[in-house]
């Protein structure tokens, strides 16, 4: 099942709650941004290293495909540049799911000096998770469940 199935079927994500209000997904993608963005940048609030980037990318690609419109067309702009290079490679028919698993150890196992890698990385992940399927697609649903909760409140 692909992300953009997932999406349609879940549209009404999260819905008004009582403690906030109505949320959308475009406002959990916001919020999800923000907080990367405030992490990559230095906030004494949100203390990143490289597998908490990794993890909010991840929940930040999955969250903006599934909002669609701008969110949707700027990470999948943003994962075409990973997933070409490693499925041009000239090493065969890598597949989405071998893509999956390249960015995921490419996320996660280098010691990366700049925490701006693995986050776009994980954004790319999280992208390419959607559209792999499989054992992929578990985090994927996840993550828009945990959205429906969050959206409950």
């Amino acid at each position: 099942m692909s992300i953009s199935t997932l999406a349609a079927t879940d549209v009404v994500l999260a819905a008004t709650g009582p403690v906030f209000g109505s949320i959308g997904l475009s406002g959990l993608t916001l919020t999800t941004g923000l907080l990367l963005l405030l992490g990559l940048r230095g906030s004494d609030r949100v203390a990143l290293n490289r597998d908490k980037a990794g993890g909010f990318g991840i929940g930040f690609g999955t969250l903006a495909v599934a909002a669609g419109d701008l969110w949707s067309s700027v990470v999948r702009g943003i994962s075409e540049v990973p997933t070409s290079l490693i499925q041009g490679s000239g090493l065969g028919n890598i597949g989405l799911g071998g893509v999956a698993l390249a960015l995921t150890i490419l996320t996660f196992f280098p010691k990366w000096k700049k925490l701006i890698w693995p986050a776009m990385l994980g954004v790319s992940a999280g992208v390419v998770y959607g559209q792999a399927g499989g054992i992929w697609g578990i985090g994927v649903s996840l993550v828009l469940k945990l959205a429906g909760i969050v959206g409950a409140l």
